[in-house]
């Protein structure tokens, strides 16, 4: 990240690489969190416009954090504020932004922040380049693990092929106790100390601070988190979530909070979790995301197990709709597949389906976890896929901690063991195979094919699964592609390829093992 003051030009600063602008106050402010609103207008050469909120850091200090969409040239940016203050309203600066002699090592550098497509289905950096979510339930890593826990989390994550993580941003449960020390057992960071009450006014910036630095390690592995500001369901520990409770005023602010403080990097807005989306805060939370975020990022709603899934379907502000499909185990597509045929279209997934061992060792566990997420995928989950495993989500610090829920905790695993947990390599595999394909315009698909679903861009690419492999038989194959090749899932390899005879010639394949199928145009 380049820092820098108010009285300079910062001539170093490359495209799509966080800058930071300090604010001090020359006034004290009676509630600096809930009632000093603080932005900096930012206007390029060229003359487009971006507003980014500033964030209160504590003291006096406000920061904005600004990342230049644009390859070159000088921002000019002049700040604004709610109160008369002549330290936070009126103050000037420039930015000059120059690219880099040598591509950026950061995916999220060189192709820009993740959006979503122009078909409203899928995901795209900034530059246009299709990308698959491949997302990990690290839901606790905020306020319970460590800088050098997430460094070993990461590695191990962007290694198998993850590239974001969905986090509760906060320590939900109203009713939760425990030292505020992450290394204790039970222990965690707390971020609003009026949150057991069922409000978020009185804000813990220490503890944001080192949000920061948990963040950063994930950026350092190209991990997108998947922001939620404040749990509607289960929560932590079932103790009372204070999501559905919170005036909606107080959500809405900690979401512009949110946005201030890290959406000049990669991230996505998750407004709503394991509710039924129709909670008041997730409306005004979505539209102050969307007020606010001048990269439009994705923002979306994650559901409980037996919700509708259609919350807010026409909003300016929803981009995505994911569904759970609960933890006992099972395997229900369907639920992706109905998502997928609301209208207006929007982002579809399995943003939590059944974590590894949850409750029992063996319950979803393995290759059950491969098979989910392609069957989600090809069933309409044209955003990606999500994974999870048991006594990970709520990031337990050992086998033995205790409080923690038995239906939801792996047996004998704390979270350093749950990491290597075989169904990660499996869904981590997904975005590898896929990687580099056009997925841009991918709709689900079950009328050219024989049995399976499948996601198909008409005349450039289709991708379906088969369990138990076999020729893959094609009906009315013309918007198919005469290109194919096989893989095996568990492993990424190739297993054959070659092209079709005719539109309505099948992919050849022995049978007796899961197989997925890429068909593309010859030579692509």
């Amino acid at each position: 990240m380049t820092l820098a003051d108010t009285s300079g030009v910062v001539s170093t600063a490359a495209p799509w690489r966080q800058v930071e602008l300090t604010l001090t106050a020359d006034s004290q402010h009676a509630d600096p969190y809930g009632a000093v609103e603080v932005w900096a207008d930012f206007t390029h050469d060229c003359g487009e416009v971006l507003r980014r909120p500033a964030f209160f850091d504590g003291g006096s200090t406000w920061r904005v954090r600004f990342a230049s969409p644009l390859p070159s040239g000088t921002w000019r940016w002049r700040s604004g504020a709610s109160v008369e203050d002549g330290g936070l309203a009126g103050q000037e600066g420039t930015i000059d932004v120059q690219a880099p002699a040598e591509p950026p090592e950061r995916l999220f550098e060189r192709r820009g922040f993740w959006r979503m497509a122009p078909d409203g289905l899928t995901l795209q950096h900034a530059d246009g380049t299709p990308a698959l979510l491949v997302g990990d339930t690290a839901w606790g890593l905020p306020w319970r693990a460590t800088p050098e826990q997430v460094r070993t989390y990461a590695a191990d994550r962007a290694a198998k092929g993850f590239n974001a993580a969905l986090l509760m941003s906060v320590q939900p449960d109203m009713g939760a106790e425990g030292p505020q020390d992450r290394t204790a057992d039970e222990g965690f960071g707390v971020a609003f100390h009026d949150l057991p009450q069922g409000r978020l006014r009185e804000i813990d910036v220490e503890y944001f601070r080192y949000l920061d630095t948990l963040l950063d390690v994930l950026a350092e592995h190209d991990v997108v988190p998947v922001l939620q500001p404040v749990f509607q369901g289960f929560g932590w520990k079932g103790l009372g979530t204070a999501g559905p409770v919170v005036p909606p005023e107080e959500y809405a602010r900690y979401c512009r909070y949110l946005v201030a403080r890290y959406g000049a990097r990669p991230a996505v807005w998750l407004v709503g979790a394991d509710g039924s989306g129709e909670e008041p805060q997730i409306a005004a939370g979505g539209a102050e995301v969307h007020a606010w975020d001048a990269y439009a990022q994705p923002t979306g709603i994650h559901y409980r197990p037996h919700a509708t899934n259609r919350a807010h379907q026409d909003a300016d502000w929803l981009d995505f709709q994911w569904c759970q499909t609960g933890h006992s185990g099972e395997h229900f597509p369907e639920r992706v597949a109905d998502m997928a045929r609301n209208t207006p279209l929007k982002g579809v997934a399995n943003g939590e389906p059944s974590y590894e061992n949850t409750g029992r060792t063996g319950r979803a566990a393995g290759w059950w976890q491969g098979h989910e997420a392609w069957a989600n995928l090809c069933a309409g989950g044209t955003m990606g896929v999500v994974y999870g495993a048991g006594s990970l989500w709520q990031w337990k610090l050992h086998p033995d901690e205790p409080g923690h829920s038995d239906f939801f905790a792996a047996p004998g695993a704390g979270w350093r063991e749950a990491l290597d947990f075989e169904g990660s390599d499996y869904v981590g595999l997904v975005g590898k195979i896929l990687d580099g394909l056009p997925l841009t315009g991918a709709r689900p698909d079950w009328t050219h094919t024989l049995h399976p679903r499948g996601l198909l861009v008409p005349d450039v690419l289709f991708i379906t699964y088969l369990a138990e492999g076999g020729d893959l038989r094609v009906l009315d194959g013309r918007p198919i592609p005469l290109a194919y090749r096989v893989v095996d899932p568990r492993t990424g390899k190739v297993v054959s390829e070659g092209v079709r005879e005719s539109v309505d010639a099948p992919v050849p394949d022995a049978g007796g093992e899961p197989r997925v199928y890429i068909c593309t145009r010859p030579g692509s």
